[in-house]
């Protein structure tokens, strides 16, 4: 009797270990879809020795961004006051300088945001939107984030620069 009871204990943990592997393999299966809300980074673009990212197009997309900031030692963000709501920018053409003026980052926005990583320095960082440019001098440290917002004025159409064709 008591190897029958022994045959069934180990019937029984034989079951719930093959058991147990099998929701744990259909969780694992099961992950992708619960992430695929949540949208990844964009891969590292390397220019010399600066890693950056670009990007923060919709609200998950900013939202994974502005979680990942932290670990970068420079985020920029790019908006433009309008109205009745301000706005984002995308497609602005950033130039990052070291201080012997050397181009360090030459870059055009995919978005919002630009995380980059960068050696401890000064740095000029020229960002231009719709042919106005804005230049800001930022010190990256080791260990330390800085976060520079870069904000342009809506202008009327009459302000905008003419951008080929014939003048009116």
């Amino acid at each position: 009797m008591k190897s029958m009871a022994m045959k069934r204990t180990k019937t029984n943990r034989a079951i719930t270990h093959w058991a147990t592997a099998a929701v744990v393999a259909a969780m694992t299966l099961a992950l992708p879809a619960f992430g695929a809300d949540s949208p990844a980074l964009p891969d590292e673009i390397t220019q010399g020795n600066v890693r950056y990212i670009s990007g923060g197009v919709g609200e998950q997309s900013a939202a994974a961004f502005k979680q990942a900031a932290a670990k970068y030692p420079l985020e920029l963000l790019f908006a433009q006051k309008a109205s009745p709501n301000d706005v984002y920018l995308a497609g602005v053409k950033v130039t990052v300088r070291d201080r012997a003026g050397k181009v360090v980052l030459d870059a055009v926005t995919e978005g919002p945001y630009l995380l980059a990583t960068m050696p401890a320095g000064r740095y000029q960082i020229e960002a231009s939107h719709e042919g106005v440019a804005k230049t800001q001098a930022v010190e990256i440290g080791s260990g330390k984030h800085q976060r520079l917002v870069m904000v342009w004025t809506a202008r009327s159409e009459a302000e905008k620069p003419v951008t080929g064709g014939a003048k009116p």
